[in-house]
């Protein structure tokens, strides 16, 4: 989207790297095949993770939410705000003890369940979250304001009400037929 207007460019803590290496490091010991990997995974690690924190961006605009990672495979995502349906912030016990946040973006429309982006580790996560529930609100407020404006019609055209109804009639009737058939076998 062209001319949209940066509002919060989000920081992340350097703290996340620990997460990762402890969540990485706990996946690798509980597999028998893991543990001898580790010899090879812990000097490795802080490095991957370092390159992986320094790939994040997280930026809020007047319009939407852009989300950047990946060190070999980069991954964008932009987020129209008109979309968002809810964001959540969620800690794991050693995020609580790390002193870090998830933050995830749930959209309408999503085909799985969950979160369309999560990221961990955004510094102060909470304001962030409350930064995109405002501007989502002034962007609501101002396209209503713009539709007023211009007096674009909220009401559906005169005629058009009476054939969406016969047409809702016509279904209504189809599904009962369908369901008269249904129940007879």
């Amino acid at each position: 989207m062209l001319n949209e207007k940066i509002i919060l460019r989000a920081t992340f803590n350097p703290k996340v790297k620990t997460y990762w290496v402890i969540s990485s490091t706990l996946v690798f010991v509980t597999s028998i095949v893991g543990i001898p990997l580790l010899i090879i995974w812990l000097p490795l690690a802080y490095v991957f993770a370092e390159r992986y924190l320094q790939s994040l961006e997280c930026v809020l605009t007047d319009r939407a939410v852009k989300l950047k990672s990946g060190v070999w495979n980069k991954v964008e995502k932009t987020i129209p705000l008109d979309k968002v349906t809810d964001l959540g912030l969620a800690q794991a016990p050693i995020m609580r003890a790390l002193d870090i946040e998830r933050v995830s973006v749930e959209t309408a429309g999503s085909s799985s369940p969950g979160a369309l982006a999560s990221v961990i580790g955004i510094n102060n996560g909470r304001a962030f979250r409350d930064a995109v529930l405002q501007q989502k609100e002034l962007l609501g407020a101002s396209q209503h304001q713009h539709l007023r404006d211009t007096g674009a019609a909220t009401v559906a055209p005169a005629g058009q009400n009476e054939e969406q109804t016969q047409l809702l009639r016509e279904i209504r009737d189809c599904l009962w037929r369908i369901e008269q058939r249904s129940a007879g076998q």
